[in-house]
């Protein structure tokens, strides 16, 4: 699965994400929290990733740079507002993922038509997998 730095890495870039916008909201920490717990990181380790960050680390395979993509598309979508620096900003963190430009276009477009626009995780491999076939 993950290394401990690995997944420290996941959450710094989250949160870096989350301030993108220079608002850090309660309800985007929360989603952070819930990550982290998945994680078994603690909400101290967080608290000092809010502060400090830490050096980001490559994922591989693929399959966890989509999954991370995913959560940054949850967490965008946290708050039900989505600026336009966000969408300029998850689609430059998927590029440097390593992530197909046209499979985080078409994530980004399908997500409309979800409640919330949570996109489902079928739907969110699928996408990826037709852009990689």
């Amino acid at each position: 699965m993950y290394s401990k730095e690995e997944k420290l890495s996941l959450l710094s870039e989250m949160i870096q994400f989350a301030k993108a916008d220079k608002k850090f909201k309660e309800q985007e920490y929360n989603f952070i929290l819930v990550i982290a717990s998945q994680l078994k990181i603690t909400k101290e380790e967080v608290d000092t990733l809010v502060e400090e960050g830490v050096e980001k680390k490559n994922l591989q395979p693929e399959s966890q740079r989509i999954l991370q993509f995913h959560r940054l598309v949850l967490l965008m979508n946290i708050d039900k507002e989505t600026s336009l620096l966000e969408i300029q900003k998850i689609k430059e963190m998927g590029l440097h993922m390593g992530l197909r430009s046209e499979a985080v276009d078409m994530v980004l477009e399908k997500m409309h038509e979800y409640p919330n626009k949570v996109i489902p995780p079928k739907e969110l491999i699928s996408i990826f997998t037709r852009f990689y076939n």
